[in-house]
């Protein structure tokens, strides 16, 4: 068997996944995946809100909002960014919003095929482990359903989590359909399964470390601005609700506990929108790397004959 090109096989692959984090610099991914965020948690607020009243109609209403905001918006996203990765003009987010109320649709779709396909295994494997209750064949049936199910339950869920989730919505935003989706995800399954893995492994890598090195800069960030403002100017800033509010985390005051200064309410929007900025950088990486992965694979298919 001769080897590949290095230009043509999985060190390209992997470099493209790598050349992701450029994704930084597109000005209309971020801005959609900041409105796919933000609106997802205006709306979550809305539906607390809902659930503090004892409204339970409005509260699963508000809540299906958020997530199509949020699968709607991020699919836009997507868009932008496999224009981005196929050497296109990105197109405005107006026009990747309509793209994605127009085809999104179809990711749903495959992601149902998929989860009825894997209730279909567990079925199976539920009836194997129900007939091994039987007596006399159920003991040695029970050896057999261990040696297989446990390998194949095992490779579903890595391929629904490493594999399926990962490849179907890049698919999407490159203008396959469903059926195109399904036959390249079996495809993938048959013919490179390690191969893509291997490769979503890197995209999630590569955003954990995007991920990692925003926190260190918010973090480093955090404690030079409290040191200037608290021990230099003497601001009245309370460090701790600065911090959980700079990672996500929601106030919560304690009954009878102080209120807090105005200076510490007006620095708490601004680290909303810190960890808001903090949030979408890696995803936008992410995005991007699926995009790339999506690519490098149907490169892979290109260049690989036919059975």
């Amino acid at each position: 068997m001769r080897v590949q090109p290095v230009e043509h096989g999985a060190l390209q692959a992997l470099n493209a996944v790598l050349q992701s984090i450029e994704s930084v610099r597109n000005a209309r991914a971020l801005y959609l995946l900041m409105l796919a965020f933000a609106s997802a948690s205006l709306l979550m607020t809305l539906a607390q809100g809902a659930l503090a009243r004892e409204s339970a109609v409005a509260a699963a209403l508000w809540l299906a909002a958020a997530f199509f905001s949020l699968f709607y918006a991020s699919n836009a996203a997507g868009l932008v960014l496999m224009d981005e990765a196929c050497g296109r003009e990105p197109r405005l987010p107006a026009e990747a919003l309509r793209d994605a109320l127009r085809t999104a649709h179809r990711l749903l779709a495959v992601v149902l095929c998929v989860l009825l396909a894997a209730a279909l295994l567990l079925a199976v494997v539920l009836g194997l482990l129900w007939a091994t209750r039987l007596p006399g064949v159920g003991p040695s049936l029970l050896g057999v359903v261990v040696a297989v199910g446990v390998p194949a339950l095992g490779l579903a869920g890595v391929a629904l989590l490493a594999l399926v989730g990962p490849l179907a919505a890049p698919a999407m935003w490159a203008g396959l359909g469903v059926r195109q989706t399904l036959r390249l995800l079996l495809q993938q399954v048959r013919r490179r399964f390690a191969h893509a893995l291997m490769l979503s492994a890197a995209v999630s890598l590569l955003t954990a470390t995007v991920a990692g090195l925003v926190s260190v800069v918010v973090l480093a960030g955090a404690r030079a601005l409290l040191a200037l403002a608290v021990g230099v100017l003497g601001i009245d800033l309370a460090p701790q609700p600065l911090l959980a509010a700079l990672f996500g985390q929601g106030l919560r005051v304690a009954p009878g506990a102080p209120a807090m200064s105005a200076a510490t309410q007006s620095a708490l929007t601004g680290a909303g929108l810190v960890f808001a900025l903090g949030l979408v950088v890696p995803g936008v990486v992410y995005l991007r790397g699926l995009c790339e992965l999506f690519l490098a694979l149907r490169r892979s298919d290109d260049e690989t004959p036919g059975p």
